[in-house]
Order: structure tokens, then sequence, then C-alpha cells
């Protein structure tokens, strides 16, 4: 396994789990950073061995408090790859589920993050905000994001004024799927990884892919009629007939990922 100076990167079986390591700036991140987080999510999505990823933030303050806005001020901002912050708030290609463990504070890039991610897991103490605003900036990826996870209205009570939402006001709005004790979080997303595990890869991957791409078509009908790329390869699939069978003889499917 590579050696990373900002994040670590742990491999368990099939679940890649992913920690921002910057807890002395709350996981801040700069762009030195960011193309480091692009390279370690590229191996991710090309290593067929791997099937579900996690990201979360070390110690139990922050999964990630943003932009390292004092990097920023002392003129060293430097580009960030295409994939965006932590190399995922604009990655747009990745059909591998993701799961954020958020563990604290998740403002700005942070929060950008876990949208990004397809299924969010909080600990009580997690916080999160968009407060770009207040400091003379947008939220590049969360402007976009959030309204299609929670409505424009709820979305733009958090996005025109920063503010700060809690763990359990997050799940009622609709962005958070469950909320745990702290120091929880990660064995909670664990526990999602290994459902998600029980299924077909090459299903989850179809599945992920018609949601986000299906959102774009002008009515459901177009929808439900258009060609989706990861859907017609899953049905010419071994794990397609597979999963039938192993049903059919009463035992847990034996996924090939083919």
């Amino acid at each position: 396994m590579t050696d990373y100076r900002f994040c670590a990167v742990a491999d368990e079986g099939r679940v890649r789990i992913v920690t921002i390591n910057r807890p002395e700036v709350m996981n801040a991140l700069h762009s030195e950073a960011h193309w480091e987080f692009n390279e370690v999510w590229n191996e991710f999505a090309g290593n067929p061995e791997l099937w579900v990823g996690i990201i979360t933030g070390a110690g139990d303050r922050a999964f990630s408090a943003g932009n390292d806005l004092k990097v920023q001020a002392a003129g060293r901002r430097g580009a960030r790859p295409r994939t965006g912050f932590a190399g995922l708030s604009h990655r747009f290609d990745l059909d591998k589920p993701l799961i954020a463990a958020v563990n604290g504070v998740a403002m700005g890039g942070g929060f950008e993050t876990a949208l990004a991610c397809d299924i969010i897991i909080a600990a009580e103490n997690a916080i999160f905000a968009l407060p770009e605003p207040r400091v003379g900036l947008i939220a590049g990826s969360g402007v976009h994001r959030l309204p299609r996870m929670i409505g424009q209205k709820a979305a733009l009570g958090m996005i025109l004024t920063g503010r700060r939402v809690s763990a359990a006001e997050g799940q009622r709005l609709g962005f958070v799927n469950e909320v745990v004790p702290t120091g929880e979080v990660l064995a909670a997303a664990r526990r999602w990884a290994a459902q998600i595990l029980e299924c077909s890869p090459m299903a989850i991957r179809a599945s992920k892919q018609v949601v986000y791409r299906s959102l774009d078509a002008p009515t459901l009908e177009a929808a439900m009629t258009r060609t989706y790329p990861a859907a017609e390869v899953n049905i010419r699939s071994q794990d397609y007939i597979e999963g039938p069978k192993a049903f059919a003889e009463r035992r847990k499917p034996n996924w090939q990922n083919r």
C-alpha cells in the first residue's frame, strides 16, 4: 500500500477506507492534498477487487473543515484536479458506491465531499454547513448537489445563511441516512458496506448509474426508456445468472463481478 501524506488508506476485503488525516487543522485540505485524494480514488475506481468506498476523518472533532484558508491566505492556493475537493466533489464517473462516515465538523468542501457520496452516516456530534459566503466564496459543488437532494427551499435556507445544521436536522432534511453515537460512525459505515456487499456489485453499480443519469431526463418515460451502459453490461454478466440460480438453490450467491 502506498504511503500518503494527507490521508490514510486501508483496504479491508472489498472495502476501501480512506481517512482524511490532517487532524491538526480539523482535516482541512489544500491543493496538494486534493491531488493525492484524486490518485487514491482513481486507484479505487480501477481496482476490480474493491467494491465499496468509505471516507471519514481522523479524530473525533472533524470530518473536514473544508478549504485550508490559511494556505489560501498565504497565496499558496494551487490548481485542483478536475475531480475537485478530496478528489470527489466533482467526480461524476464513479459507479462504485461511496459512504461518508462523518465524525464531526463537515463544512464547506468537507460537506461537499460528503454530499458527493451516496450514503451519509453521521455521528451525533456532526455539524454540516456551507459557510463559503461568510468568507466571500461560494460552495462550488454544494450549491448544485444540495438542492437536488433536499429541495430548493431547504437548501437555500442553508446556502444563503451559511448556518450550521446538526446531524439530527440533517437526517430530517434528508441528506443524512443514519445518525449514530459519537465514536460509532465508522462501525456503522462498515455495517452499511457489508449490506451493500450482499448484493451483486454489477447490479449495484448499474443501479447507481441509472439513478444519477436518469435525473437529467425530462420525463419519467424518457428516464425509463433510456439505455444505461452499466445496466446493459449487468444483463450480459455471469452475476446476472448467479443471483437467480443461488435463490433457486437456497444459498448465498457467489458474486464474481463479471
